[in-house]
């Protein structure tokens, strides 16, 4: 598992197209969110597994990097290989690279 900062993330999607997988509630992604992720919470994640693709790259976003890091410690126990977290979260990300999304 990586643990990327909102810089050394940004670096990265520039050169590669993970999933990226967020998995706040409905209400914090109707708050903000990045275009091209695909909302999962952490609470639905056992009865969805089979919708992902443990190969695939994959980016754990949540509000401040502490639920992604269980979810990425979980997905790397079962298999997942290509596993990075958003340290800080969307928040970091807010505050340090984007200061038109949302903050909560």
């Amino acid at each position: 598992m990586k643990n990327f900062t909102p810089s050394e993330l940004r670096v990265h999607l520039k050169h590669n197209h993970p999933l990226m997988l967020d998995v706040r509630e409905q209400w914090e992604w109707d708050k903000c969110h990045f275009d091209k992720a695909k909302l999962l919470p952490m609470g639905e994640i056992m009865t969805n597994l089979d919708t992902l693709d443990r190969s695939e790259e994959t980016v754990l976003i949540c509000h401040h990097g502490i639920r992604s890091m269980q979810v990425a410690r979980y997905f790397e126990s079962i298999g997942f290989g290509r596993i990075i977290n958003l340290r800080g979260g969307i928040d970091a990300w807010a505050k340090q690279l984007d200061d038109s999304m949302v903050q909560y």
